[in-house]
C-alpha cells in the first residue's frame, strides 16, 4: 500500500505539517510506504479552463494537460491507495495553493455525464486535515463545518471516501511577543498546544491507521 499526503501550508513543521506527518505514521504503522509533499515547494496553477480533460476522444480525456511540476505527482496518485491533503485556514478556506492543488486534481475526473460518473478508475480511502485559529464552538456560526462536508463531498463524488480530521486554536507564531496579536492571550494559547494538539495529533495518526487498514 501507498499513501501520498500533501502539505498545503506554505510552513513544512509547523501545525499542519506536523499533523500530516503523524496521519503518514498511522499509515507507516500497518505498513504502508508513505510520502509527503509540500505544494509551497512547487511551480503549478489552478485549473486554466482548458477543457482537454473534457474533450470527447481527447488525448486528455479525464486528466489534467498542463504541463508543470503537479504532472508527475497526478500521475503518482493514480497508482496510490490513499490520500491525505492538510491545509490551514486562511480567510475561512484552504490556502490558495491547496486550493489550486484541488482544481487540477479533481475537476479532470469530474464526467460530464448523466447521471454522474467519476473517471477515476477504483475507489480509494482519502483524508482532509485542517488546523485553525477558530474556536471549535464557532465553527458552525461561520460555516466552517459546512465547508468541510463540501470539501469531504467532492472528494468522495471522485475518489469514494473521505474523513475529516481538524485542530482549532492552534499555536500560530513562535514567539506571540514579536507581532501585534493583543486578541491572543499567548499563555494560553501555549497551554493549549501542550495539551490539545497532542490529542489532535493523535487523531491525525488514528485517521491515517483506518485509510492504511485492509477491508
Amino acid at each position: 500500500m501507498k499513501v501520498m499526503a500533501f502539505n498545503g501550508s506554505p510552513r513544512k513543521q509547523w501545525n499542519t505539517a506536523v499533523m500530516l506527518e503523524k496521519a503518514l505514521a498511522g499509515c507507516a504503522s500497518h505498513g504502508a510506504k508513505t510520502k509527503l509533499v509540500h505544494l509551497y515547494d512547487l511551480s503549478f496553477k489552478g485549473c486554466i479552463s482548458c477543457f482537454a480533460c473534457k474533450t470527447k476522444n481527447g488525448r486528455f480525456y479525464g486528466s489534467c494537460a498542463v504541463k508543470d511540476d503537479l504532472t508527475p505527482l497526478l500521475k503518482e496518485i493514480e497508482a496510490v491507495d490513499a490520500i491525505i491533503l492538510g491545509s490551514p485556514i486562511y480567510f475561512h478556506s484552504v490556502t490558495g495553493e491547496m486550493r489550486s492543488f484541488m482544481e487540477r486534481l479533481l475537476y479532470p475526473y469530474i464526467a460530464y455525464t448523466d447521471p454522474f460518473s467519476t473517471l477515476f478508475p477504483r475507489k480509494i480511502k482519502t483524508g482532509f486535515i485542517y488546523t485553525m485559529n477558530r474556536p471549535e464552538e464557532q465553527l458552525q456560526k461561520f460555516g466552517y463545518d459546512r465547508y468541510f462536508i463540501q470539501n469531504e463531498g467532492s472528494m468522495k463524488m471522485v475518489f469514494g471516501s473521505c474523513e475529516t480530521v481538524y485542530s482549532c486554536e492552534t499555536l500560530q507564531f513562535e514567539d506571540y511577543g514579536k507581532v501585534v496579536s493583543s486578541r491572543f492571550d499567548p499563555l494560553k494559547r501555549a497551554e493549549r498546544h501542550r495539551e490539545v494538539f497532542p490529542k489532535d495529533c493523535q487523531k491525525a495518526f488514528d485517521m491515517g491507521v483506518r485509510l492504511a487498514k485492509h477491508e
